[in-house]
């Protein structure tokens, strides 16, 4: 009996021991009832261990907040409950059901937080938490849901989740940003659907719209051009009986998705790679400054492949011409011509009807009207109509028309849809007169043109036999390599460029060195068209890049090439070895650069890992071609497409610049030029460049400051769409800069901690070369000394181009962390941050 008792009380005490809360732990499964106290830090999960209810604290933060996230990571928080009351550094809250049924969050002092604020509740009441994310209370008196936080969303549109909208009653479901990355309280930006005719899912800053889909057309938002892809297939919009549209996503399977409204008013979509165990951005929006609502102003059209970017649509002029120029589009485009419509009745002109002007690939404007119609009735429906100032179709939609403005056009290189603008007469005027008189051309140019030919073909007569004896004697000349002896044909549209200095391969020497272009000696591949890796007889290794015959681009850029690159001879530069023109191919021949493109080493994570030192000689090779194409080589040359993937890798890891096709020579004291047509890659472009087409020196030195920033952080400025609010890596470094948060911009995989303040000094330097305006980068000739510590003190670098604008609060914020470069850096602490 002894052995019995004792067996028993050990018994007794292993089962307390085994029920005693663990901090952190799960409380029960996926429910809360009336005697079940939720205490700081347990959780509770959902069945299938998807969401996770409980108590967090944002980045660099000690308050404390009730929220859900996803269980695989307490920082993807998509829903919080006490918002603008936090725990303030208190870890005492509970989250319980009080007596009249609601779920509550208490402080210490049993002083309730938050509530879910249900009247009329019976007294039998359970919550549970879905697999959805959804957090639901229920009466279980009679079966109801009587609350739920897809009703009350914070910042994140989850699948099966609705946002809503009722013109009747008013009542809507919107998404609401947080204040800052810290801070969850209620912040500028909300999102949701307007039950308009045709609803439209909108960003609004306060009151003002920030951004918007476009119409919604029964499968896709017509102003998403991404929707037509599967990864955002799956929307769906209703309208109920009472006058409710809903817009909601369908459940999304096993993939964890969500699209957070950030602070600065983009929508980012993320879904979780479980092999990588991170999110990956697949949509964001605004994704460019023409996505911002009525970025060129009210009958304006932005198109980012124009420049300017902002243009006024056909039959309008700017409102204030000194402005627009300027690159202020705000006040937007007025009527140059009065239309039939708001003429007087004895106007001699009435019988010369409006007409309409197409614009193909955009997004239409706001403020739509809708008539059930098929597009061979808009027309005549709108010209009717003498407040009709456009109209539009769209299978889905039937025809739309705009009365009073069109605000928010921007144009897409494909998708979108035809907008008709109304236009008068006068201004399309000149394009019937010239088809009136085109019979009347033609009688008087074609034997204009015959005599042309004859002269024509006499010339090139001539030409040919001068090109033939200037080829024979070419041969001759140690330059020709003799490899091959076939005749070469040179066409006539490259007969500009001077090809005396440079060898001259033939298409069957380059045929065989890459084994007729095999597939398995493919390097890369550009806009130019293919790079191939060969082998000549004499055992030298060459790089072919061979101009694509579907290239619209390429002819120019050959002749730009041969002509920049067979003059220009530096370590840091590609050498040019020859050329090829035959059988209508044209063909590039380069030394072989045994390590590749610095982007490949750089971003694909299957490429060994590039050390710090390395890493440092190729920015400091970089800098010293660039000072020799700017100062040093006879012309001053701008590059214009400075990039990782046109900067080439030795076998000693010599970075090598490569691609001239793009750049520009100035001649005498030339050092800044405008152009019509910007040609380069988004992302490495100064500002000035992009938007008004003006160029220098500084572009460059913008690219350059790019890639170093790009080579300390190990991730592209184009793909860093990142879930902390930055939507590039230039604002990702500003932030950290501001606070002073170093070492969380390093690349963890060349991190150390005695290389940390040369690192920082990198950062500073990149951040001083991305600077907004050119008159305040540094000369390449400076930035190599500032890298080579000739220059000791660094100045404190202003905020880069294509970046937010401080907030008050983030100025607040910030204040406090100013820095000195110079300065010790004992007190910079390690702070890894996982983005929502």
């Amino acid at each position: 009996m002894a052995f019995s008792s004792t067996g028993s009380i050990f018994l007794e005490l292993f089962l307390v021991i085994l029920f005693i809360p663990i901090p952190g732990s799960c409380k029960g499964a996926d429910s809360i009832t009336p005697s079940v106290v939720i205490e700081d830090p347990e959780t509770i999960v959902s069945t299938g261990e998807i969401y996770r209810l409980g108590f967090f604290s944002p980045q660099n933060s000690s308050n404390r907040y009730m929220g859900i996230w996803n269980n695989v990571s307490k920082e993807s928080v998509v829903w919080v409950a006490n918002r603008d009351k936090p725990l303030l550094n208190d870890s005492s809250g509970a989250i319980t059901i009080s007596e009249d049924g609601n779920l509550v969050l208490m402080a210490s002092n049993k002083h309730i937080l938050w509530s879910s604020n249900v009247r009329n509740l019976s007294q039998n009441t359970s919550v549970q938490l879905l697999d959805s994310g959804n957090l639901v209370l229920r009466d279980n008196s009679n079966g109801r849901v009587a609350w739920e936080s897809f009703r009350h969303p914070a910042d994140a549109f989850l699948p099966t989740l609705q946002i809503t909208d009722n013109n009747r009653t008013g009542e809507k479901v919107v998404l609401t940003s947080w204040r800052t990355l810290e801070n969850p309280d209620y912040g500028d930006f909300s999102a949701g659907i307007q039950a308009s005719a045709i609803p439209q899912v909108f960003i609004w800053n306060g009151s003002r719209p920030h951004w918007r889909s476009g119409p919604w057309n029964g499968l896709i938002l017509t102003g998403v051009t991404d929707m037509y892809a599967v990864y955002l297939d799956g929307y769906r919009l209703t309208r109920d009986e009472y006058g409710t549209v809903s817009f909601t996503r369908d459940y999304y399977g096993n993939i964890l998705m969500k699209i957070i409204l950030k602070p600065n008013g983009s929508f980012v979509q993320t879904m979780w790679d479980e092999a990588r165990r991170n999110w990956n951005v697949t949509w964001v929006a605004p994704i460019d400054v023409c996505d911002v609502y009525g970025a060129c102003g009210p009958f304006g059209s932005c198109s980012l492949r124009n420049l300017p970017m902002c243009s006024c649509l056909k039959g309008y002029e700017p409102v204030n011409y000194e402005e627009w120029v300027k690159g202020n589009w705000s006040g937007g485009c007025a009527r140059r011509s009065a239309l039939q419509c708001d003429r007087s009745d004895s106007s001699s002109d009435k019988s010369r009807g409006d007409r309409f002007s197409m614009l193909a690939n955009v997004k239409v404007p706001d403020f739509i009207e809708v008539t059930v119609g098929r597009k061979d009735e808009c027309e005549g429906l709108c010209l009717r109509n003498c407040s009709c100032i456009a109209y539009s179709h769209d299978p889905g939609i039937g025809c739309m028309f705009w009365r009073d403005s069109l605000i928010d056009v921007r144009q897409y290189p494909s998708g979108g849809s035809d907008l008709y603008v109304r236009v008068a007469y006068s201004v399309l005027e000149f394009v019937f007169v010239l088809d009136e008189q085109r019979d009347l051309k033609v009688i008087i140019i074609v034997p204009v043109i015959a005599g042309l030919t004859v002269i024509s073909i006499s010339i090139l007569a001539f030409w040919f036999w001068r090109t033939k004896r200037n080829g024979t004697e070419r041969k001759r000349k140690k330059q020709a390599y003799p490899l091959d002896s076939s005749e070469m044909a040179l066409r006539d549209d490259v007969v500009e460029v001077s090809l005396d200095e440079l060898p001259l391969y033939s298409f069957n020497t380059l045929a065989k060195a890459t084994d007729h272009f095999d597939t398995a000696n493919l390097l890369g591949k550009g806009g130019f068209g293919l790079v191939y890796k060969g082998k000549l007889a004499n055992g030298k290794e060459i790089a072919v890049k061979r101009l694509s015959r579907e290239s619209g681009q390429g002819l120019q850029e050959f002749m730009n090439e041969v002509v920049v690159i067979s003059k220009l001879q530096h370590r840091n530069l590609v050498s040019l070895l020859g050329c090829s023109v035959e059988r209508e191919e044209k063909m590039l021949i380069y030394e072989f650069m045994a390590n590749g493109s610095l982007d490949v080493l750089l971003f694909d994570p299957s490429q060994g890992i590039l050390d710090w030192e390395k890493r440092f000689n190729i920015m400091q090779g970089i800098g010293r071609g660039l000072l020799y194409l700017h100062r040093d080589s006879r012309l001053m040359i701008i590059h214009r497409d400075l990039k990782p993937s046109n900067v080439l890798l030795d076998e000693d890891w010599s970075p090598k610049i490569s691609d001239f096709g793009m750049a520009r020579i100035f001649g005498g004291r030339e050092d800044q030029a405008n152009t019509a047509r910007v040609v380069g890659t988004y992302g490495y472009m100064a500002p000035e460049y992009a938007m008004r087409g003006r160029f220098s020196e500084k572009t460059d030195v913008f690219s350059f400051g790019v890639i170093v920033l790009e080579i300390i952080n190990g991730r592209r400025n184009t793909s860093f769409y990142d879930d902390d609010m930055a939507l590039s890596l230039l604002e990702h470094a500003w932030r950290l800069w501001n606070q002073g948060n170093f070492e969380e911009f390093i690349d963890q995989r060349i991190y150390s901690p005695s290389l940390v303040a040369e690192i920082i000094r990198c950062i500073n330097i990149g951040l001083l070369c991305v600077q907004e305006f050119p008159d305040k980068r540094p000369t390449m000739s400076t930035v190599l000394s500032m890298l080579g510590k000739e220059i000791a003190i660094l100045p404190s670098p202003e905020q880069p181009a294509f970046t937010k604008k401080p907030t008050r609060n983030h100025l607040l914020s910030s204040s406090s962390q100013s820095h000195e470069t110079t300065g010790s850096l004992n007190n910079v602490s390690i702070t890894v941050i996982e983005g929502r």
